[in-house]
């Protein structure tokens, strides 16, 4: 646990000069060319500490260009400290809770946390899961409530959640994606996508995994209706279904209400955490430096946080 009282949480010079060593562990980076070899800082007080120029491109910047904190009126301090509560916190942190511990207000609080989450969620090109003698778990959750969806048996009305375990000696590591639905035709793609052919991949007795043999190594799966969730020791979802016990906690007990086009933001902030969690070597400051690093070459404008894309990019 990071000491509270660490001067990077109250004092903005500590603040920046702790945010630049993260961001640039060699030299300060010019954001705008690239260029690391003239880039000088800016002197004089008119411009405060932390600005930079750039001889090749002539531009000036601090390191929060190119980052969620980009633009911001909110004080540094305040951005590392939001954070670190976000990541130290296994199920989450409610913006009214931030509210509360940092004077904020519940816009700001809440516009953060979403900036945040946005530095917590992979993207890119992500190398493939399992592969040749690798194992791994499909499963999907249900959550909330569709809009303008009414309430029936079944989860029609509830959004879907699919997660890709891969089982690791060092401990399990998770992939998920908010999906339009749980048929076939809308899980598989994703499926091929993030899964290497070689996998071993297990499963559920749902219908829409019932031909993954024809893309996998192998599949196998319990038959959950029967009361069977584990089969010679070692085919089972339980792994899936454990991250989902944290996930489902976290959304109902913390966050509470979640617009469907937020959604993938926050499933991501919960792969964040699993995926650096103690069982695999990473304690709460390493996992808020973390989270400050992936902040880099991420912009989220306000209106994107309200009007965003309904699911994460596959």
């Amino acid at each position: 646990m990071a000491d509270l009282t660490n001067p990077i949480f109250t004092d903005e010079n500590a603040a920046r000069v702790h945010f630049e060593a993260l961001r640039w562990p060699n030299s300060p980076t010019c954001p705008f060319c690239s260029s690391t070899t003239r880039v000088a800082p800016l002197g004089g007080k008119s411009m405060g500490p932390g600005w930079y120029h750039c001889k090749d491109c002539r531009k000036k910047f601090t390191a929060l260009v190119g980052t969620v904190y980009e633009r911001s009126h909110i004080p540094l301090t305040k951005w590392l400290l939001v954070t670190h509560l976000l990541c130290s916190s296994k199920k989450g942190m409610s913006s009214h809770q931030i509210m509360r511990m940092t004077g904020l207000t519940y816009k700001s609080a809440w516009f953060m946390t979403h900036r945040i989450r946005e530095a917590l969620a992979e993207r890119g090109p992500l190398p493939q899961m399992g592969g040749e003698g690798g194992i791994v778990e499909i499963d999907e959750t249900f959550i909330g409530k569709k809009a303008d969806v009414p309430v029936r048996a079944g989860y029609a009305h509830k959004h879907a959640v699919m997660s890709l375990v891969e089982r690791r000696p060092a401990g399990a590591v998770v992939r998920s994606f908010h999906v339009s639905g749980t048929a076939a035709a809308d899980l598989l793609p994703v499926i091929k996508v993030h899964v290497s052919p070689a996998t071993h991949v297990m499963t559920d007795e749902a219908g829409q995994y019932a031909r993954l043999n024809k893309h996998f190594a192998a599949h196998d799966f319990t038959t959950h209706g029967k009361g069977e969730y584990v089969r010679d020791g070692f085919i089972h979802t339980n792994t899936a279904e454990g991250f989902y016990s944290v996930f489902k906690r976290g959304m109902v007990g913390i966050y509470q209400h979640c617009a469907e086009h937020h959604l993938h933001r926050y499933v991501a902030e919960f792969d964040f955490r699993y995926n650096n969690r103690v069982r695999l070597g990473v304690n709460d400051s390493e996992r808020a430096a973390k989270a400050i690093q992936g902040t880099v070459g991420k912009r989220l404008t306000y209106q994107q946080v309200n009007f965003g894309a309904k699911t994460a990019p596959v």
